[in-house]
């Protein structure tokens, strides 16, 4: 069967759109004047791999790596200690000098010669051509209160100035106080401190913990480095106050609009992974959020670009490229945050994309221009004219993202799209609807076509119809389609889908069509027989192509990768229920959920389980073993669901679940109002695989046990949700606590002991 559908006015409809123009790189009002941050700052940091060891040997020897990968020769010059450079002698605060600025820990950055340890460092990043950074918190460190140190250069001393009652941050030692800037030789304090830091060679500075309350301290920080005559970047950190941003742009370079982007989820204290999908997800709301608030002079910051280290980062390729993506749309600094001295090459090469980087460098902040549950699009108009324009897929299987020229705000006419990450340059009429990888992006910079069209039609390809998990042995169908963007008619169209051995591909329909003109789609369906895996879940990767020619006999082709999934089903009397995106497996004992879901608590109910119905009851005893749990989150969860219908999701009463976390150890948590949501939670230990669950029911009480050997018990609570029925469902649930995250739980044993007669 033939199907020929007029372009894609279905698809595009289905998404908000609304013209978007930011045609203009000017800077906010007011903003920072100090000679540097007219383009967002490249570099590197030393929190998100070094963190607390940061030594000289260590930050010369990224420094080095810098300077040797080639990344200095595409524009990082950065490289920055963090926090952790000076003594920490207890809650007292930092250990601090003569004139009460804080000492450098001499153990790890030792002495050179005539020159302290920091300074040393400064001087070897400088010879490698770079710049150099270091880190504060506001405020003055109670040691140099207790101490009373004189203020350098002045007949006041720390008491002066200090205001003891009022506790600023600091994340290492603690025990910095206020500063009270209406007192003489305030000023002057952070004057001395900002000129030894140019003695020493700073070219950036890190001022951490910074809130609302902290405004004193930002202007003061800010004058005290432009007194100095040395071009010092000023960046503020973080969660920083958006109501504010006016305030922050008038002095500073730079400020973190939210928490920290790593993950801190590494076994045993490890850096790795760096950060997680839902970590970087999490910053589409803010740039939109604070795209009016950043540009020459000042530049909203969205922390450590955690690109470099391959599987490392905590983040699949496809995920990598997003990140980047965004965050130069974004016009962010690009500070690393990744162990340069160990690039995994093809992140290099990500990194060195100097058209990529361009998108930052404009210094443009890029508008929101589609949000929905699945697809985000965010475009900037360059001072060309040019267009710029992300189409992300946030989902958990590929997608089409739609957006067009006028939704851009670009008037009626053929365009060059430039995939930045490709380099491949089409033309379209209008229509922008790349098929996008999951967690994926496609970047384009869009510019008027001449009258010539000498690059081929933008084209887009997709597949349609596949389940989230298909079942081993049975047939499935997929539709493919392939779309003309352009301003030509396609001619000789053929579509094919390839499958690995062992997957039968059938073609259904037609699958040459010979001409598809601007705007049209055609489709072709294929039966697919995928085998009956070996395990609970299989996975093969379906590879839809198209190829045809326009105008002189010039080729077009267009391919599409699918992760198709493929389960042992799932038999009676189990039932199986998704309130996101679920797909399930059972093999002998074992049950396997493929899990998408934001979170269950709370108004969030997101989860799939394979349940006994009814199966539930006074003297009830369900006990699973958790095999193995995907590291989606720190909370994702997996364990034991109990309800009166699981199919109720957000309004069933009865409700609890027993289960293991990546991150949080092992919870039970319930529904104290008998509202159908999560509410209370308790929690005790760390995960281990195997772990093994065991909820007990008496009467409406529950107690959840967990062990890690299946012998020896530990109670976590015991709780009485109201609303409990007399029979209830009773099953195994996945949530991967990360929306458009896939993740796998697999489970063994499940019982339910039913109490004797």
């Amino acid at each position: 069967m033939r199907r020929l559908v007029r372009g894609l006015v279905a698809t595009m409809a289905a998404l908000p759109m609304v013209a978007v123009v930011v045609a203009s790189g000017a800077a906010p009002a007011n903003a920072e004047n100090n000679g540097v941050g007219a383009t967002p700052a490249l570099g590197w940091s030393s929190w998100s791999f070094v963190r607390h060891d940061p030594t000289a040997a260590t930050i010369e020897a990224q420094a080095d790596a810098m300077r040797g990968s080639g990344l200095e020769r595409v524009g990082f010059q950065y490289v920055n200690i963090d926090d952790f450079w000076y003594p920490c002698p207890g809650s007292q605060g930092p250990a601090v000098d003569a004139y009460g600025r804080w000492a450098i820990d001499t153990a790890e950055f030792p002495s050179v010669g005539s020159e302290n340890g920091i300074q040393a460092v400064a001087d070897h990043v400088h010879a490698d051509g770079l710049k150099f950074g270091l880190y504060v918190t506001p405020g003055i460190s109670a040691q140099a209160v207790a101490e009373n140190t004189p203020i350098e250069g002045t007949s006041y001393h720390a008491d002066d100035i200090a205001e003891t009652g009022v506790s600023e941050a600091n994340y290492n030692c603690g025990g910095m106080v206020g500063i009270d800037y209406s007192k003489p030789g305030a000023q002057a304090f952070l004057n001395s401190w900002a000129d030894e830091m140019a003695s020493w060679g700073v070219d950036y500075l890190k001022l951490d913990g910074v809130g609302d309350q902290d405004i004193s301290d930002v202007q003061g920080w800010s004058n005290a480095l432009r007194q100095t005559g040395r071009p010092i970047h000023l960046e503020l950190s973080n969660s920083l106050d958006i109501n504010n941003a006016a305030t922050w742009s008038q002095y500073a370079n730079g400020w973190r609009t939210g928490g920290d982007v790593e993950c801190y989820c590494g076994a045993d204290n490890s850096s790795y992974p760096l950060t997680t999908w839902g970590n970087v997800e999490a910053r589409f709301d803010q740039v939109a959020a604070w795209q009016p608030d950043g540009g020459p002079g000042g530049f909203n910051d969205y922390d450590s670009l955690e690109v470099g280290n391959g599987a490392n980062d905590g983040l699949t390729p496809d995920e990598r490229k997003t990140q980047f993506s965004l965050w130069a749309l974004a016009a962010s600094p690009l500070i690393l945050g990744t162990d340069l001295t160990h690039l995994d090459p093809t992140d290099l090469g990500l990194l060195k994309n100097t058209q990529v980087l361009s998108v930052d460098q404009d210094a443009i902040d890029a508008a929101r221009v589609t949000d929905t549950a699945t697809t985000q699009v965010f475009g900037k108009t360059e001072k060309n004219g040019d267009v710029v324009v992300g189409l992300f897929n946030t989902g958990s299987t590929p997608r089409q993202v739609a957006t067009s020229t006028a939704a851009l705000g670009l008037p009626a006419g053929s365009y060059l799209a430039d995939d930045l990450w490709t380099h491949q340059v089409t033309e379209t009429e209008g229509a922008i609807a790349p098929t996008v990888p999951s967690h994926g992006v496609a970047l384009y910079r869009l510019s008027k076509a001449g009258s010539a069209r000498s690059a081929a039609p933008n084209t887009t390809i997709g597949l349609t119809g596949l389940p989230n998990s298909a079942p081993g042995g049975q047939p499935v169908t997929a539709t493919e389609s392939f779309t003309d963007n352009g301003p030509l008619p396609v001619t000789g169209v053929d579509l094919a889908l390839q499958a690995p051995k062992g997957y039968p591909v059938t073609a259904t329909s037609a699958t040459r069509f010979a001409k598809v003109a601007s705007g049209q789609t055609v489709q072709a369906a294929f039966r697919i027989v995928p085998p009956t895996p070996s395990g609970l879940f299989g996975t093969g990767t379906l590879t839809g192509t198209a190829n045809g020619q326009w105008r002189a006999g010039g080729p077009v082709t267009a391919t599409l990768a699918y992760p198709l999934s493929v389960d042992t089903p799932v038999q009676a009397p189990y039932r199986t229920f998704t309130a996101s995106q679920g797909g399930f497996a059972e093999l002998g004992s074992q049950l396997g959920i493929q899990d998408d879901g934001a979170d269950v608590y709370g108004s969030t109910n997101q989860y799939s389980t394979t349940y006994l119905p009814g199966a539930e009851q006074d003297g009830t005893v369900a006990t699973v073993e958790v095999t193995s749990q995907q590291d989606t989150d720190p909370w994702a969860k997996a364990g034991i669901m109990v309800r009166n219908d699981v199919t109720g999701a957000s309004s069933s009463p009865g409700f609890l679940i027993l289960a293991v976390t990546p991150g949080n150890g092992n919870v039970v948590q319930w529904d104290s109002d008998g509202d159908g949501q999560l509410d209370s939670s308790q929690g005790v230990g760390s995960a281990t695989y195997p772990s093994w669950l065991k909820l007990v029911r008496t009467g409406s009480s529950y107690s959840g046990y967990y062990s890690t050997d299946d012998t020896n018990w530990t109670l976590i609570a015991t709780v009485s949700p109201p609303g409990v029925a007399t029979t209830q469902d009773v099953g195994v649930f996945g949530t991967a606590h990360s929306s458009g995250s896939l993740g796998q739980d697999d489970f063994d044993h499940f019982t339910v002991t039913q109490p004797s007669s």
